[in-house]
């Protein structure tokens, strides 16, 4: 039979007798001035607010996982990424409304909540390991709160107006004996990717952070936050070698379906004078099929399958036959008809004019569009993750001989 998705209960570590209620709280307001609903702008493939809400199921630490917007668009892919959805008043979305206001009515309107997670939308290098470690430290080691940090090497000085003649002084460091990068700890600097408390601080103290507080650490590639425009591409690159792609290892993946209309074509089709139908194929397009060939992901050369109505009832044998599951094909369509498809596969894309309920479907949303270059970009997105893979693995060999 062909393999179909699992729904398991999600398990939180607590110390023994702690029953508390934590939820994941991202706050994604509509109406950001920096960049119009940049919460649900496509980052890498997936939309910004996607990367967090993905670490955030995965960790399997909560019992429930939510987002507070104004928009229905967010409202929208927070329900798709899994999340509830708290639909705050017009009182806490205003530009001059704080993260605190919004929480503090979250809280209110969800008695049973104990523990608030808020985590940031634009920290999309989270991994579920930087949620469990933290959040740990509330439920088995007894402190109120934990935000998250990064250490920092900048020396930093006092500003001084223009003009006003007036001489800087340094804040930390001393002109006289300046200190070498590797003789000097640095600053803990917070990086804004979370901050966990519990309903007492948030409610009784008015407090993200107080009581018994602690941070949490985290190294600098996982610490990137996006404000601007100018972040974005930097950010992507990021992502792209540190962001969090699931729990399933994409090494695993050795057979890819490509849709061919409206995928490797644009989905038009034209008829030469004589009357014969041909359509637009794009080089690049191609090429991404030979660059899958020769790192052996497609071991059994290029086929063409006709489908029907239902291309899962169609694909099934195919995978069956190899005697590989879902989770190690990739699969690339572009409508309706492909969402079962693009829901099971371990890797699988739309291209960028796909309609909405192919996007949320996918675990990745080419920036290119159909017989445009979609295919060639999905192939390297696979062959990024593959390269990923073989490089956690070599990272978890080390981890193992040092034992």
């Amino acid at each position: 039979t062909c393999e179909t998705p699992e729904n398991g209960e999600k398990s939180r570590h607590t110390k023994a007798g702690d029953h508390r209620h934590v939820a994941a709280l991202i706050l994604a307001r509509g109406g950001s001035k920096g960049i119009p609903l940049k919460n649900i702008k496509m980052l890498a493939g997936v939309p910004l607010i996607g990367w967090v809400l993905r670490a955030a199921v995965d960790s399997n630490m909560f019992d429930s996982v939510w987002v507070s917007t104004d928009h229905h668009d967010i409202e929208k892919v927070a329900k798709a990424w899994g999340a509830k959805v708290h639909r705050r008043s017009p009182e806490v979305s205003k530009d001059s409304s704080t993260s605190l206001e919004t929480i503090q009515e979250f809280v209110r309107l969800n008695p049973e909540v104990d523990v608030v997670c808020n985590i940031q939308a634009t920290s999309p290098c989270l991994h579920p390991f930087h949620i469990k470690e933290a959040l740990e430290m509330i439920t088995q080691q007894g402190f109120d709160s934990v935000f998250s940090v990064v250490r920092r090497h900048q020396f930093r000085w006092q500003e001084v107006k223009k003009g006003s003649g007036e001489f800087t002084k340094p804040f930390n460091l001393d002109p006289a004996n300046r200190l070498r990068r590797q003789d000097w700890d640095g600053e803990l600097c917070e990086n804004g990717s979370f901050y966990f408390t519990t309903r007492d601080m948030i409610i009784n103290k008015g407090l993200l952070q107080g009581g018994k507080v602690t941070y949490y650490e985290m190294l600098p590639e996982y610490s990137v936050d996006i404000d601007v425009d100018i972040d974005w591409p930097v950010a992507e690159q990021r992502v792209l070698r540190y962001g969090y792609f699931g729990g399933e290892t994409p090494e695993v993946v050795s057979l890819v379906f490509f849709k061919v209309s409206g995928c490797l074509t644009e989905g038009q089709i034209f008829l030469s004078a004589s009357g014969e139908e041909m359509v637009s194929i794009n080089t690049r397009d191609t090429m991404g099929i030979r660059m899958l060939q020769k790192e052996e992901v497609e071991r059994t050369g290029c086929q063409v399958v006709q489908v029907g109505q239902d291309p899962l009832h169609d694909l099934c044998p195919v995978v069956e036959q190899r005697k590989l599951q879902w989770k190690d094909v990739a699969y690339m369509g572009n409508d309706d008809p492909d969402v079962k498809i693009l829901n099971l596969a371990g890797l699988s894309a739309v291209p960028g004019d796909a309609p909405t309920v192919a996007v949320n479907a996918a675990k990745y949303t080419c920036h290119s569009v159909g017989g445009k270059g979609a295919m060639r970009e999905f192939a390297e997105h696979i062959l990024l993750q593959k390269q990923k893979a073989k490089s956690q693995m070599k990272q978890d060999r080390i981890d193992i001989s040092s034992f």
